[in-house]
């Protein structure tokens, strides 16, 4: 009788047990993940923080005044960036319609080694591409333009584009165009009636992909940019490699913010009848 009341109790306490390990997982997940951005939101508000101070000795806002003055350079680096991350979304774009269009409807012999071919920037380390970069646009003087980073930006972030593209043209109905064009409308007609405004989630996406994808580009943006054209990122590097954290961890929030909101909105955006057909 004994027995089976302890047997009955282990039993009903094995199933709470066997959240235990999953909950000291989790929580060494959550920890290894909110742990350094707890950190960083620390350092935005700290004035002093110092060893042995587990946390700030003294809290402020001085370090938001000295980044946003006239001489902090960060209101410089973020016109900077949005302006090249803008003017990147719309040259990709610009390419990755017509070539995602031209993937998912034209039966293509290479259409395989195509999409392969823009993931050329992606397989070789970046450092060794951006020094012959930087050495290229130095001799035909795009080195410190914006319009030389873009170009580096667009190299990198036309992959996302056009593959989000093709994927998004493949999810549309063919017999949509064919209806549209047995109906009187012309081909330039029916791709911006009907065949464009269905893709336009998954472009949308793409955009986002490729805006964040500059916004965050650093290896290009030093050895094409710096220094006479200075991002974010730029300026998150050499704040941190000085040992200034505060200004490091504000632009870090600077970056962080809109990748988090973009990200939400993609995950409404691309849904999986898109995603289904990526590389196809």
């Amino acid at each position: 009788m004994m027995a089976s009341s302890l047997s009955l109790s282990l039993s009903r306490l094995a199933p709470a047990l066997w959240w235990v390990p999953r909950g000291i997982v989790f929580g060494l997940m959550a920890f290894f993940i909110f742990g350094p951005l707890a950190n960083m939101l620390l350092w935005t508000v700290a004035e002093r923080w110092y060893f042995p101070h587990t946390l700030p000795a003294q809290y402020g806002f001085s370090a938001w005044q000295n980044v946003f003055a006239p001489r902090g350079g960060a209101l410089e680096s973020l016109r900077n960036s949005l302006l090249v991350a803008v003017l990147t979304v719309i040259v990709a774009l610009m390419l990755a319609i017509p070539a995602g269009y031209a993937l998912a409807r034209l039966k293509l012999p290479v259409r395989g080694l195509i999409l392969l071919a823009f993931l050329i920037p992606q397989a070789f380390p970046n450092l060794t591409v951006y020094v012959n970069i930087a050495r290229i646009f130095y001799e035909i003087r795009l080195n410190g333009t914006v319009a030389g980073l873009v170009l580096v930006h667009v190299s990198h972030g036309l992959v996302y584009a056009v593959w989000i593209a093709t994927a998004a043209f493949s999810a549309i109905d063919r017999e949509l165009e064919q209806a549209a064009r047995s109906a009187g409308a012309g081909p330039m007609r029916a791709f911006m009636d009907i065949t464009l405004p269905l893709a336009a989630p998954g472009l949308m996406a793409s955009a986002i992909f490729v805006f964040l994808e500059s916004l965050d580009e650093f290896t290009g943006s030093y050895f094409v940019g710096a220094p006479d054209v200075t991002t974010l990122p730029l300026l998150l590097y050499t704040a941190g490699s000085g040992g200034n954290y505060q200004v490091a961890s504000i632009t870090a929030l600077l970056l962080l913010v809109p990748s988090l909101v973009f990200m939400l909105v993609v995950e409404r955006f691309l849904k999986a009848d898109v995603l289904s057909r990526v590389g196809h």
